[in-house]
């Protein structure tokens, strides 16, 4: 192992928070957008809609924030690693780096599916 993929290591992490933070502002965004929206809902399969998406707004939240901070404990875990040695990071933890990626990407797709679904939940209202 070189120290410039030690180096891709920490700016994937980065790359991945970064982006995951871009996620956290615009869930958040569609989730005030729903709260104005259930002002002026009143069938009940609209209201059970907007619960649904409530809920999958709160969930995804927390998904976001506990993958978040499993990446910066896992860049901080490696960093450390580095430094005590000589710039090489364990097997275990690029196969943590592995399992971490995976699970940005299945969170990636899944708030890719929720955004298109919200979407077409928003056409069926107008």
């Amino acid at each position: 192992m070189v120290t410039t993929d030690i180096s891709q290591l920490s700016a994937e992490c980065n790359a991945w928070r970064q982006l995951l933070r871009s996620y956290r502002d615009e869930l958040t965004q569609l989730k005030n957008q729903l709260r104005q929206i259930a002002l002026h809902v009143s069938k009940k399969d609209q209201l059970q809609d907007v619960e649904h998406y409530e809920n999958q707004f709160h969930i995804q939240l927390i998904n976001i924030h506990d993958l978040k901070h499993s990446i910066k404990a896992h860049d901080q875990k490696a960093s450390s690693e580095r430094l005590s040695n000589n710039g090489q990071v364990s097997d275990i933890t690029w196969a943590m780096h592995e399992r971490l990626h995976e699970q940005y990407e299945r969170l990636d797709h899944m708030l890719n599916e929720l955004k298109g679904a919200f979407k077409e939940f928003l056409a069926k209202l107008n």
